[in-house]
């Protein structure tokens, strides 16, 4: 078993939200997705936040262009490790 992690970058809470949802919908997670905000560099103000959905992919099933592809739905990304 590994423990790989995907990291998706969302622009904003609402945007994370919801993709997480719909990545146990779309993807049959195993567990749920982790929300984290990620403050940018010397900011408080919770508008210049980004939120990071991060998967466990302990099986190395899930395709890391098809994480492209939903992240793009929400305007974010998915960091390479």
């Amino acid at each position: 078993m590994s423990d790989v992690r995907h990291v998706l970058v969302l622009p904003d809470r609402d945007a994370a939200e919801e993709a997480a949802q719909a990545l146990g919908d779309r993807f049959r997670l195993d567990e749920e997705p982790q929300l984290v905000r990620d403050a940018l560099a010397g900011e408080d103000d919770a508008e210049d936040a980004q939120w990071l959905v991060v998967l466990r992919d302990t099986e190395e099933r899930l395709d890391p262009k098809e994480l492209d592809e939903f992240a793009a739905e929400w305007d974010g990304w998915r960091e390479e490790p």
